[in-house]
């Protein structure tokens, strides 16, 4: 039975972990991040991935730095190590290592987005279709040849919830497909196309704010891309509101971007630069719960007017 060191962290990792879990193979550790404080009260909390391996009772290891902890995990002397979203870039002597080497599970069909963020950017940039690469790793971030890949498409209505979790699923089932590939040595790993590189990194504070001067399209994927996590936001009344979810009003509007111009029992439209409009429909106000525009409005028509300016 192959041995497979296994790291990941968070809610992605846990799909395909579970897969591997109910398979032949035999996972003798998982290594995650160490526990972190999460929420208000700061309260230490283990990774998603670290509540699933001790559910089945599997070791596990979460070292600050894996670049000078890697030792003890090459005590497990694996037959391979698969990684899924796992948050380190690993060492050569981790990498090279095993005999069947150092595998990763990436959301995103490479060489395009390489980077921490894949799916919500697949997302922003509107593109109809991602999907899951495994390919060996090296030093460098997400550049190791490719294995096997399989595309899915990206729905009109997805956001980074849904196609988070239909690339997770994917994830799983693509790793069971390729890994009696690679133990049969019936593989032919592919480089990736430097020209063809595009790169997906962490989600900053400044790319959550909508541009209303964007297209229509535009900001309903940003809107979708950042959703559930970390949310779109704009500016009204001076005070910061997250824009959970929008529609697309094809209509043509007179208003410069960002300017709400109609407010109807259910929604406040907001044109956009291309002169076409978002219907905003699930918000939340500065200080204030995620509520649908409908409740908002119960409140606080009388503050939502046409000619408002948002985003200022």
């Amino acid at each position: 039975m192959k041995k497979i060191v296994f790291m990941g962290t968070p809610d992605f990792s846990v799909s395909i972990l579970e897969q591997l879990i109910n398979c032949e193979y035999e996972i003798v550790l998982v290594v995650t991040q160490p526990d972190r404080p999460v929420g208000r009260k700061r309260t230490l909390t283990p990774p998603p991935v670290k509540k699933l391996a001790l559910e089945h009772n599997l070791p596990v290891f979460q070292p600050e730095n894996i670049k000078e902890q890697y030792e003890h995990i090459l005590t497990y002397d694996p037959d391979i190590i698969v990684t899924a979203a796992y948050g380190q870039i690993l060492p050569k002597e981790l990498l090279e290592n095993p005999p069947y080497k150092c595998i990763n599970v990436h959301a995103s069909l490479l060489p395009e987005l390489r980077g921490g963020a894949p799916i919500h950017y697949a997302i922003l940039q509107g593109k109809q279709e991602t999907g899951i690469t495994i390919m060996y790793m090296v030093e460098q971030l997400d550049a190791g040849d490719i294995i096997s890949q399989e595309k899915i498409a990206i729905e009109e209505t997805d956001d980074v919830g849904s196609l988070h979790d239909k690339l997770a699923n994917l994830g799983g089932d693509l790793l069971l497909k390729t890994l009696p590939q690679i133990f049969a040595d019936d593989i032919h790993p592919v480089k990736q196309d430097e020209q063809l590189v595009t790169y997906a990194p962490n989600i900053t504070r400044q790319l959550e704010k909508i541009n209303w001067e964007d297209s229509y399209e535009e900001v309903y994927n940003h809107i979708r891309g950042l959703r559930p996590w970390p949310v779109a936001y704009t500016t009204f009344n001076d005070q910061q509101m997250k824009v959970w979810w929008g529609e697309k009003d094809g209509n043509t509007y007179k208003g410069q971007p960002g300017e709400i111009v109609e407010v109807t029992d259910d929604a406040i439209v907001v044109v956009c630069g291309d002169q076409r409009a978002i219907r905003l429909k699930e918000i939340q106000p500065a200080g204030s719960r995620r509520m649908d525009v409908s409740h908002y409005l119960h409140g606080a028509k009388e503050q939502v007017k046409k000619g408002i300016i948002l985003g200022d």
